[in-house]
């Protein structure tokens, strides 16, 4: 394997793991409202019913062998190994967790005769002893327990960065080599494991992790372009430790508790009391829209209930008065004949109310300034106002009708001095 793509492979892979796992932390937002006595946490109530630190030791076998990649030496050769680690559960399928791991990786070229040959890279043999310190990303991948409250076999992950410190001593074919002093370098473990629940608050844990080494040279020898790596082999506890009266975090299984929650009789009275206020919000709904008299106003407005079917009512319910038609009467004559008997022209209509010509009335208008102009006859006019109102403001409406009759007469040519003997009534 190329040693830098690997290198930037496993730092993106590391920098995307810790940035979801963050962001998943950041979606449960802590309910400070709970007290310690919280024993049933709820699945949309935060990490603040829960416990989530917890420190475990492991201990197993360190190789120099590792699958899909080019080693060092071929033969196996194991030992001894060992770690402690501090974990924060962030949510319930990520942690972020401080790893130290110690012990001494070992491996030769040995032939089945027992013979030691020189391997690719020039060793026969080496034994390093080694210290390692680092921050990993620690994801859920599954579980077996898919619809039980709390997990209890879980699937995990883990991808970090940390620092390396290593003494290589190691042997050739013609010499034997110790390091002076220790090297430092930067890895990258990358690993899988399994979880199970044994108490509350202890698990134990059976994982493997690769460790890649920032060098050529955790053997001894240098093992270009094959970069350095070893791998552990462990079986470990961890304790969660907090308040007694809280679950873990890490053993929550947010989908086993919403299906749990859904038949909570707590969460079923408040279902049925939401019900309750659904069905009094429908049944003021529909008294509000309810019109007994058919008059199309609910009854809640209606001002004039039981109106008879078919009554044209106001805003209000209650009967609509509609005035009667103006009739303006007769406004122009006109003499008829030698005899001087006259006879009336057509109505002459104005808008409800007001001395404003409807546009019906002009033709009745124009002929009657025709017959004015080519006859030179006089006319007089007579102006009305319906009932309604006061005297006094019928009058004036009368005046200003028979002012707008003249007005267009005299428009349209008809001199002034031919219409006369104005009776307003």
């Amino acid at each position: 394997m190329n040693y830098s793509t690997l290198k930037k492979t496993v730092v993106l892979s590391f920098v995307s793991l810790m940035a979801v796992g963050m962001a998943q932390a950041q979606t449960t937002t802590p309910d400070t409202s709970k007290s310690s006595g919280t024993t049933t946490p709820k699945v949309f109530g935060g990490t603040g019913g829960y416990n989530t630190w917890s420190i475990g030791v492991n201990v197993g076998i360190t190789s120099g062998l590792i699958p899909f990649e080019e080693n060092s030496t071929n033969h196996f050769k194991g030992s001894l190994g060992y770690g402690l680690t501090l974990k924060d559960q962030l949510s319930n399928s990520f942690a972020v967790q401080l790893d130290y791991y110690g012990g001494k990786v070992q491996g030769d070229d040995q032939t089945g005769t027992g013979a030691a040959t020189a391997s690719k890279f020039g060793g026969t043999s080496f034994s390093t002893k080694f210290n390692s310190v680092g921050l990993s990303g620690v994801f859920d991948i599954g579980n077996i327990t898919f619809l039980h409250r709390a997990s209890g076999l879980i699937l995990y992950g883990s991808a970090g960065l940390g620092l390396d410190f290593y003494t290589p001593s190691f042997t050739t074919a013609s010499t034997s080599v110790t390091y002076a002093s220790s090297v430092k370098e930067l890895n990258a473990p990358v690993g899988v494991g399994l979880k199970f629940k044994l108490t509350d608050n202890l698990d134990l844990n059976l994982g493997y992790t690769l460790t890649f080494v920032d060098n050529y040279n955790f053997s001894g020898f240098k093992t270009y372009p094959s970069i350095s790596h070893y791998a552990y082999t462990y079986a470990g506890l961890a304790y969660t430790f907090g308040s007694k009266s809280k679950p873990s975090l890490e053993w929550a299984n947010p989908v086993a508790m919403m299906y749990d929650e859904l038949y909570d009789a707590a969460l079923r009275q408040e279902v049925e009391a939401l019900k309750g206020r659904v069905a009094n919000v429908e049944t003021s709904v529909n008294d509000l829209k309810k019109d007994s008299d058919g008059d199309g106003v609910s009854d809640q407005f209606d001002k004039c209930p039981n109106t008879p079917a078919g009554t044209v009512v106001d805003g209000s319910g209650c009967p609509l008065v509609i005035p009667p038609p103006i009739d303006t009467s007769l406004f122009v004559r006109k003499p008829i004949g030698g005899g001087g008997s006259i006879a009336a022209y057509s109505n002459i209509q104005f808008e409800f109310d007001s001395s404003v010509l409807k546009t019906s009335s002009y033709p009745v208008l124009d002929a009657t300034s025709a017959d004015l102009r080519s006859s030179g006859a006089s006319a007089e006019l007579d102006g009305y106002a319906s009932s309604e109102g006061t005297a006094a403001h019928n009058m004036h409406l009368s005046k200003d009708r028979a002012n707008s009759v003249k007005t267009y007469l005299v428009n349209s040519g008809v001199e002034a001095k031919k219409i006369k003997g104005e009776r307003f009534r």
